[in-house]
């Protein structure tokens, strides 16, 4: 078992390569049709898990098999949504910002799904988040919300309803054979949105599959190894606030690296939806160290 601080390393450098999964999939996607990109790049994840669980997966029952694609379905929507954000998005910062907000969406779906009232910590949360997001959404002309902003915003939504499904299935399911399932469910309805409503280009840079490869190799099947290493490690509440900082490293490489312009009202937006999910998933271990001392 992995001391709690290691585990909490590791868990620390999965955010930063999530972060750095953004800049790969934008610079990838300078090459590759955005759904096209989505759907190579899952199914090749998913071929990297599928000899670590091939056995297990001969086992499952076909009913859960049925379960887990479905569950693909919903990511798939999540990250189409989300990839074509990224296409018409001049800001990568802001855009993770909002797509952290899918852990304050989970809460009122599942008191919808399956009837688990939300914590009170929740109607706590929630407001400064959507004072955060009003104040993203101020621009010249008042406050309106840019086509990427929506985009993210329904990703964010598509991302909060797989959350609450995939952690009922995960009771029944080997994580490893619900991950693969859903990984190559996504990368097949991705491509087929792409043969449906992209052209691929004739032909495609030898940096853009670097980029791709980077994304596959680094921001999708490593990154998810430390995450599930890390967690197993650490608390989970030290997991969760750990989990946040991903969108704080997302605003810092998109201002290097991009040179994205970051305004005040901007800043301050972004604060505060950090600020909501600090309270809502650093509210119990607060109270447990209150009650330590």
């Amino acid at each position: 078992m992995l001391s709690e601080r290691r585990a909490s390393i590791i868990l620390l450098v999965a955010t930063v390569l999530a972060a750095w999964g953004w800049i790969f999939s934008k610079e990838a996607i300078l090459g590759l049709p955005p759904f096209g990109f989505i759907g190579l790049r899952f199914i090749a994840a998913s071929l990297c898990l599928m000899p670590f669980c091939f056995s297990q997966l001969k086992r499952v029952e076909r009913g859960n098999l049925i379960r887990a694609g479905g569950v693909g379905s919903i990511l798939a929507c999540a990250l189409l949504c989300w990839i074509y954000a990224m296409s018409v998005s001049t800001s990568l910062g802001e855009g993770a910002f909002i797509m952290s907000l899918s852990m304050l969406i989970v809460p009122p779906i599942a008191w919808l799904l399956f009837k688990q009232r939300p914590p009170r910590i929740f109607w706590v949360s929630m407001p400064i988040a959507v004072a955060g997001l009003a104040l993203l959404s101020l621009g010249g002309v008042g406050w309106q919300l840019s086509p990427s902003q929506i985009w993210f915003l329904l990703a964010a939504l598509f991302l909060a309803t797989h959350f609450n499904f995939n952690s009922q299935y995960a009771k029944s399911i080997p994580a490893l054979v619900l991950t693969s399932v859903q990984l190559f469910v996504t990368g097949v309805i991705a491509l087929a949105a792409s043969l449906l409503t992209e052209t691929w280009p004739e032909s495609v840079p030898t940096s853009i599959w670097g980029w791709f490869t980077l994304s596959v190799l680094v921001a999708t099947s490593l990154r998810y190894l430390m995450q599930t290493l890390g967690q197993k490690g650490a608390s989970a509440a030290n997991a969760a606030i750990i989990m946040i900082l991903e969108p704080v490293w997302t605003v810092i490489l998109s201002v290097v690296w991009y040179h994205e312009a970051m305004p005040a009202h901007k800043i301050a937006g972004c604060t505060l939806i950090l600020a909501s999910l600090l309270i809502y998933r650093g509210s119990e271990p607060l109270r447990r160290l209150l009650r330590s001392k």
